[in-house]
């Protein structure tokens, strides 16, 4: 498969790190490209398939959820027939929209919630360091003695704010509150949580340990949806089962193999960053697909 990294079509609605969104009125077309971000910066390199691994990942995780909170899905675009039959896009060459087939999502249209709904299960990441400053996370007090990597007591909901450009930030319970009311806190906190113990029960059963991950909600006609993508490696820290060895960082089914080359390579996190070399582009495809044939087969 050809390495897409932009897309030109009429009506570009957002341009995200990933993700290009189209208007088409009612609706909206997500597209997921194959570029990769490192420390908020995209890189010139893409990952082969991994639009369409994301894309179809979620749209299986979309599929499994929708009695825990329903979701934004309305139907994965799988023959260029499907695109030709939209307003938007007729009158334009197949050559043109065949490249979306497959890495391509038809959503209903709903206002975002610009809260970042992260769940943790295991000790790692902002969590991780955090823990180390004070014996917390996101605010509230840990038993001492945990390890990097080291599952939590239970999973733990810990907020952040959702940034156009750069970091998001952490934020407690009560911030959030703060924010968005403490109703709409409530019903976000209990949807994620339970969203996080089914995927990681499901997960593990397939050699997966979902570490952590990030929800996005909307409203639609008035109520909470799941949207944008969903348990993906962009969004999630999976790491595999058999070589969990809490203590320290785990190796993880996403980009932290490009992170750890761009470091050995001395990039100093600014952009421009460098192109990568075509080995480490397709081992960090491995990664992305072998996490997708673990978890839907």
């Amino acid at each position: 498969m050809s390495i897409i990294l932009e897309t030109n079509l009429p009506g570009l609605f957002r341009k995200g790190k990933v993700r290009d969104t189209y208007d088409l009125g009612d609706q909206l077309l997500m597209v997921a490209t194959d570029r990769i971000s490192a420390y908020d910066v995209v890189l010139p390199t893409g990952i082969p398939d991994k639009g369409a691994v994301l894309n179809q990942l979620s749209y299986f995780w979309f599929s499994k959820t929708p009695d825990i909170v329903a979701n934004h899905c309305i139907s994965v675009v799988q023959d260029v027939h499907d695109l030709e039959e939209l307003t938007q896009f007729r009158g334009m060459r197949r050559q043109e929209l065949e490249p979306l087939v497959g890495r391509s999502m038809l959503v209903k249209k709903a206002q975002p919630i610009m809260v970042e709904c992260v769940v943790r299960g295991y000790l790692s990441g902002s969590g991780w360091e955090e823990y180390k400053r004070g014996g917390t996370l996101a605010g509230l007090k840990l038993p001492a003695g945990l390890r990097e990597s080291d599952e939590l007591p239970e999973a733990a909901f810990t907020p952040a704010t959702k940034e156009e450009s750069g970091h998001d930030i952490n934020i407690s319970v009560k911030e959030m509150a703060d924010l968005v009311g403490s109703e709409m806190t409530e019903d976000l906190q209990e949807n994620s949580l339970a969203l996080y113990k089914y995927a990681a029960g499901y997960a593990l059963e397939r050699g997966i340990i979902v570490a952590d991950t990030k929800f996005e909600f909307g409203i639609f006609d008035g109520s909470i949806i799941l949207i944008d993508e969903v348990l993906t490696p962009d969004s999630s820290r999976f790491w595999a089962v058999d070589t969990y060895k809490p203590g320290g960082p785990q190796p993880s089914f996403d980009k932290q193999y490009v992170r750890d080359w761009l470091m050995a390579y001395g990039w100093n996190r600014e952009p421009p960053a460098p192109s990568l070399p075509d080995e480490v582009a397709e081992r960090t495809a491995e990664k992305y697909r072998e996490a997708y044939v673990r978890l839907v087969g």
